[in-house]
């Protein structure tokens, strides 16, 4: 019976996704897990395995075709499922009429592959030949595959791919750690795994033999897909050693099959003249160009593309390298992987990319040479974009982003205050112990560590900056600490790691912790915890020179600091002995945007009032023993 192939959940809130590619076409035989198609949304781009073993009976849904969740994309089954289980009325039709008829025939042979519409057009005794050899054929496979199935789950222990993160759907097999035969422990690591969001090892579930590895380098696979088993390897020698046997009968029973069209009379015969003709015909140019000899060109052409352009096999390139090389705009056909079987990896992208960097940048030592003003002017201005004068559709990631940007607004009610805090004292202070402190604590002291516990101080004492809405269950839930999410930028996006527990920790060990999670999200070293569970934000927007920002709101959290650039301003000030008078102060905006379902204006002025007062006392000298 077809199985249908449906569309699964891919995420948090997504609820459709668009037909990218389809990577098998009707007719093709496809094995369990293999992949069918890709998908693209809003989220996330992944391929959707087959469920089942068969053929690719039908396509239910076009490249660039748009899917709901559930939707049913193709089916798979056996091929005389492909008529609806039709096949049997045309073997019959030629029994009970005359084999004189060949029309019905020719008729029914395009909607049959090659190898069934041989059989038809044979008489009576080979059509009686081919449902002997056909019956095996389709068992034989079904009890070797269930077999084996069962002697991995009776005598193993799968590894599946665990939950990394909320809305991370899937991963990347980067490398494995262990191979087939090697003994492994509990908690062991057995491979690396590599995601949007975070880089990570899976760990062995069990002890034992690693005896299966069901997911290769490079490979994208969904969350809670089987990766591996792990079991008794003398328990899996047996059922391993009868498997073979099925496999041996169906060769022999597919001669007949085979012998089959040689008794065929002239009906059969006609077609196999027609297709030797060619044969002579394309070998016959071949002498008469010998002098150009144009063959041994298009050779090369045809296999540099070859590793961009394939589908399956070692030169397959998953959905995340294919959307890295279009973000660094890296010719996939011009790369040689260095994965498994010369599979292209993200690294060998990334390498590709920064070598178009240096080659792009040689060249700037020659421009002063022929023309140092221009060259100078030149290296000065601002390159233009390729973009400059072009007009392109709205991707379908953009639309989503753009509906859900306003869709958060409106859910949202989102305004942001500004404050201006003077940090001179802070400035004096950073610069005296600064030395000391990097040696002792084996850090840099910026300011962010500064404004974040000025910040968990104001949390304290303004608790609903620091809380989470429900809103499905129209609940405020306070948290008891302080857990402050710090945006992050790196090459691929903004990642936002978590520093848990910030209202607990010294100026030290904030330093400490914001340099550990800086290092380990460039480094693709965090951990799903690491992620999670923030109840504010804090954004340096400053640290690309922006004076002022509006950050929006990071939900549920109800509330994100943005701090601008410090500057040096001429600034009024009340001096003890001279009163009011115009000093050369360190200034910085500070810009708080919140949601005003909870907090109101006053809340918002009120919290930002205590953190300017924290921090223009610049009263951190006892963090430093001084």
């Amino acid at each position: 019976m077809a199985v249908e192939v449906t569309l699964p959940e891919l995420g948090e809130s997504v609820t459709e996704g668009t037909v990218s590619r389809w990577l098998k076409q009707v007719g093709d035989t496809v094995a369990t897990d293999e992949p069918l198609l890709e998908i693209s949304t809003d989220k996330v781009d992944t391929e959707i395995p087959s469920p089942t073993a068969g053929t690719l009976l039908e396509i239910r849904a076009n490249e660039d075709d748009t899917v709901e969740v559930g939707a049913v994309l193709a089916l798979i089954g056996e091929p005389s499922e492909a008529d609806g289980g039709s096949s049997q009325a045309p073997s019959d039709a030629p029994q009970a009429e005359a084999p004189s008829e060949p029309e019905p025939a020719q008729e029914q042979a395009p909607q049959q592959t090659g190898a069934e519409a041989a059989p038809a057009q044979q008489p009576s005794t080979t059509q009686e030949q081919a449902p002997v050899a056909e019956t095996p054929q389709a068992e034989t496979p079904a009890p070797s595959e269930d077999a084996a199935q069962g002697a991995s789950d009776a005598s193993g222990t799968e590894v599946t791919l665990p939950e990394l993160g909320e809305s991370v759907t899937e991963g990347t097999i980067s490398r494995w750690l262990k191979q087939v035969g090697e003994q492994v422990k509990t908690d062991e690591p057995l491979l690396e795994i590599s995601t949007d969001k975070v880089d990570t090892e899976i760990p062995s579930p069990a002890s034992g033999t690693l005896l299966e590895i069901r997911a290769g380098e490079d490979e994208t696979v969904q969350v809670g897909a089987v990766l591996a088993v792990i079991g008794d390897a003398d328990a899996a020698a047996a059922p391993q050693s009868s498997a073979p046997a099925p496999q041996e009968q169906a060769p022999q029973e597919r001669a007949p099959q085979e012998q089959a069209p040689a008794p065929a009379p002239a009906v059969a015969a006609q077609p196999a003249p027609q297709q030797p003709a060619p044969a002579p015909q394309q070998p016959a140019p071949a002498p008469q160009q010998p002098a150009p000899a144009p063959r041994p060109t298009p050779a090369p052409q045809q296999q540099a593309p070859a590793p961009a352009s394939d589908g399956e096999g070692p030169n397959y390139v998953t959905p995340l390298v294919r959307k890295l090389a279009a973000e660094h705009d890296v010719d996939l056909s011009s790369l040689k992987g260095t994965g498994v079987g010369g599979r292209i990896r993200k690294q060998d992208v990334l390498a590709a990319a920064e070598a178009a960097k240096a080659a792009a940048t040689a060249p700037a030592p020659e421009q002063p040479a022929a023309a140092p003003a221009a060259a100078a002017a030149a290296a000065s201005s601002v390159e233009p974009s390729s973009l400059r004068g072009t007009t392109e559709k709205m991707s379908r990631l953009r639309k989503i982003i753009a509906s859900r940007m306003v869709e958060s607004l409106q859910t949202s009610a989102q305004l942001t205050t500004v404050v201006e805090v003077d940090l001179t004292l802070i400035s004096r202070l950073r610069a005296k112990v600064k030395d000391d402190f990097q040696r002792r604590e084996g850090v840099k002291l910026s300011y962010l560590p500064f404004l974040i516990k000025a910040t968990v101080d104001a949390l304290k004492v303004h608790p609903k900056l620091n809380a989470t809405i429900d809103t499905e269950a129209e609940e405020i839930h306070y948290p008891a600490t302080e857990n402050i999410s710090i945006a992050v930028d790196t090459d691929k996006g903004l990642v936002v790691p978590v520093i848990k527990n910030a209202g607990d920790l010294s100026i030290a060990g904030l330093a400490k912790k914001i340099a550990d999670l800086a290092e380990r999200t460039r480094n693709n070293k965090l951990s799903p915890d690491d992620i999670s569970g923030g109840t504010f934000t804090v954004t340096n927007t400053g640290s690309r020179g922006a004076l002022i920002d509006t950050p929006i709101v990071n939900q549920p959290q109800v509330a994100i600091l943005g701090t601008g650039a410090l500057v040096k301003r001429p600034v009024v000030i009340t001096d003890k002995v001279l009163g009011e008078t115009i000093a050369i102060r360190d200034m910085m905006y500070l810009s708080l945007s919140y949601d005003h379902r909870l907090v109101d204006g006053a809340d918002a002025a009120r919290f930002l009032m205590t953190l300017k007062e924290r921090l223009e006392e610049g009263d951190f000298a006892s963090e430093f023993g001084i």
